[in-house]
């Protein structure tokens, strides 16, 4: 027998404590909450019954006899007013904002949308139950701490992140056990994690797990919301990957991971939600309390605010909302043992209430709060408003995604002119980015590659998008992406194409890994991994986006990244915590870095102002006394370059990589090379010569 209590209004959801279930819904402006309790497999609800308190806009009720495992959802009265921003409709079975887990997926029907569709006369109110087309919430044992799981572990100057996707890293690996593969179970499977210490990553960042919709559009095309960003619940990891493990899987994942150290970051969307505009459906917080939950038009409550292209944006602004955001954060830290977050258009966060500042209510938050300030934030730092984009405006803690770092290698190495003072700045940390924060290079986070565009196999392979998968003519994606196929649109069997894309690949990866930042990785660049040119692959759950274990064509280009990442951790030269500026070391005659013409001389300003320059050198180190120097010498020309290792920068040089070799290295060094010798650098190439610390010179 259920018995129904006042209960307590915190914590929000449905919380156990042994004898029975507290359940805790916040609605500023409902007038009444019914709880709906469902039997396995029931269409309906098998009990509605009327939380009987409300306290400060949190409606709540304690049911004793109800156990983890229970299915539920709420139905919420109030105004059905869309002039003033109230979409209320009892009809409509919501899925608990805070709910744990979540049995079932979206049936795509009408009776989902609050109002009616296909009609001429807008708002109308649609009083179809929308139950049996809804999810469930599930109501989970208390949430213990995983304590073998450190959410903070390596400092960002050691990090090396790897971007992946549950399902597409692990779908087709043939020794992961077939009822496993594209789950969060497969994740931990030692082959996956020998792979990833092969190539030397500490932190693999995952798309959107956070459970999420398939957007109607592409259910009707047979498509699906692979990538993940279009969010129906903050607490739950989506069903779709749970596998015979279940949500366990994850964990065990996550603790595996740890084991090996290799934290986990979770790419998280915090922007918007699955149910669009105000012409979307009504699956949970539009329902539950339209007018907080979302930033609405002033000037016209029934629309939407869109920061975000998706027809929606969280309202921040509501100490409520953010609450539960910041909930949520905390959730995956302290439950599951995440280590850190990349928040997709972060730019959004940040808005107090329409314009962006650092200063923001929401990043405040994060500064203080005890569990979050331990862990890595990183933004995506931009939206689509006005304004939107704010690459080096984040406060200190954050790091964010440098795509003029990206735009920089992808121009400098297919050729373009004028590119070398961009390709500089990032190489040395992007302090004409950072700097004016009061931020260091930490907070750049610097790649070739990404989910969101070209593959890098894609970047030397293809000029033009091809999205046609998609279904949408081509018309989705963007056309910046500043490539070059080589001769030849997409695949070929021209050897020396595809010798001279492998060589762009290495100075591409190269570039990146001896930038000061934090450098990231694409799943799949390390086995060339094509997309087929598609830039958008965001509806591919196909072999367009899942990693091809079966076939490389490019083999050595695995140990090449391991490689990379060895020499980074081995040089201190290439972590630095502050920024290179060109400052003298003492008395001189060595600055912290010389930036080096071909004939061995500093720089002057005709150089930089060279557009046409192609090749320099790119000395450091040298105002670390027990660390070796290094000289980094870059030519992105056609043809080969001499340079002369003038005095000025001491020596002896030892070549220790080089991207014109198929891994990279140079096995103990290949050539010794005296102050005054000449090197020959091939064409489009990067050579890193070492020397003798530099307390070794000062005897």
């Amino acid at each position: 027998m259920i018995g129904v209590e006042d209960g307590v209004p915190a914590p929000f959801g449905a919380q156990f404590d042994g004898r029975g279930v507290n359940f805790a819904l916040f609605s500023q402006h409902a007038t009444a909450v019914d709880l709906c309790l469902f039997d396995p497999g029931e269409r309906h609800e098998t009990r509605r019954i009327r939380l009987p308190c409300r306290t400060d806009d949190v409606w709540h009720g304690y049911l004793r006899g109800v156990f983890p495992g229970q299915l539920y959802g709420y139905r919420v009265y109030g105004p059905w007013d869309p002039a003033h921003g109230h979409r209320f409709n009892p009809a409509k079975l919501l899925l608990d904002p805070y709910a744990r887990d979540i049995q079932g997926r979206i049936r795509w029907h009408d009776s989902l949308y609050g109002h009616r569709r296909g009609i001429q006369r807008a708002d109308q109110i649609d009083r179809r139950d929308s139950a049996a087309f809804m999810p469930r919430g599930i109501v989970t044992p208390p949430e213990v701490p995983d304590l073998a799981v450190s959410p903070v572990r390596r400092p960002l100057s050691q990090t090396v992140i790897y971007e992946a996707h549950v399902k597409a890293l692990t779908q087709t690996h043939p020794d992961v056990p077939e009822a496993a593969r594209g789950t969060y179970a497969a994740l931990a499977h030692p082959a996956i994690i020998e792979h990833l210490l092969k190539l030397g990553v500490t932190a693999i960042e995952l798309l959107p797990i956070q459970s999420f919709a398939d957007d109607r559009f592409l259910v009707e095309k047979g498509l699906v919301n692979f990538w993940g960003y279009s969010p129906l619940n903050y607490f739950a990891a989506d069903p779709r990957y749970r596998g015979p493990a279940g949500i366990g899987g994850l964990r065990a994942a996550i603790r595996e991971l740890a084991a090996a150290e290799i934290e986990v970051i979770l790419d998280v969307v915090y922007n918007h939600t699955a149910e669009a505009d105000h012409s979307g459906p009504t699956l949970s917080f539009r329902g539950v309390d339209n007018a907080s939950y979302y930033k609405l038009n002033p000037d016209n409550p029934r629309d939407e605010v869109d920061c975000t292209g998706c027809g929606n944006t969280l309202n921040l602004d509501h100490p409520r909302v953010m609450q539960m955001v910041l909930d949520s954060l905390r959730h995956w830290v302290t439950a599951y043992g995440v280590a850190g977050f990349r928040f997709d258009l972060a730019s959004s966060l940040g808005r107090a209430p329409h314009d962006f500042s650092a200063k923001a209510a929401f990043f405040q938050a994060v500064a203080q709060d005890p569990v979050l300030a331990r862990v890595k934030m990183i933004a995506e730092p931009w939206d689509i408003s006005p304004g939107g984009y704010q690459l080096g405006g984040y406060p200190r803690g954050w790091s964010e995604w440098n795509d003029q770092f990206r735009d920089s290698i992808r121009g400098f190495w297919r050729g373009d002119r004028g590119t070398l003072a961009k390709v500089t700045q990032g190489l040395s940390g992007s302090r004409e980015i950072f700097a004016a924060s009061g931020r260091w290079p930490l907070s750049s986070i610097n790649f070739a590659a990404s989910h969101d565009g070209f593959t890098l196999a894609d970047v030397v392979a293809y000029e033009e998008k091809h999205n046609l998968a998609n279904g949408e003519d081509n018309r989705d994606g963007h056309g910046h992406n500043l490539s070059r196929n080589y001769g030849v649109e997409g695949e070929t069997d021209d050897a020396g194409i595809l010798a001279l894309r492998a060589r762009q690949k290495r100075n591409l990866l190269a570039s990146v890994f001896l930038a000061q930042g934090v450098p990231m990785l694409l799943m799949g660049d390390e086995r060339s991994r094509s997309q087929g040119g598609n830039n958008n692959a965001y509806a591919q759950d196909n072999a367009t986006s899942w990693m091809d274990w079966e076939t490389d064509p490019d083999p050595s280009l695995t140990a090449f990244v391991g490689n990379l990442t060895r020499l980074r951790r081995e040089q201190p030269a290439l972590r630095r915590r502050d920024y290179l500026t060109g400052a003298l070391v003492g008395e001189g005659p060595f600055r912290d870095v010389h930036w080096l013409a071909p004939g061995g001389s500093e720089m002057a300003d005709g150089d930089w102002g060279d557009g046409e320059r192609q090749a320099f050198g790119m000395q450091i180190g040298n105002d670390l006394p027990d660390a070796d120097r290094l000289l980094i010498l870059v030519n992105a020309a056609e043809t080969p370059c001499d340079f002369t290792l003038a005095p000025v920068i001491g020596g002896p040089w030892t070549l220790i990589f080089d991207t014109t070799k198929p891994t990279g290295s140079v096995p103990g060094g290949q050539a010794l090379f005296p102050p005054g010798a000449g090197v020959r650098l091939d064409a489009r190439a990067i050579y890193v010569l070492r020397a003798r610390p530099a307390s070794a010179y000062a005897r």
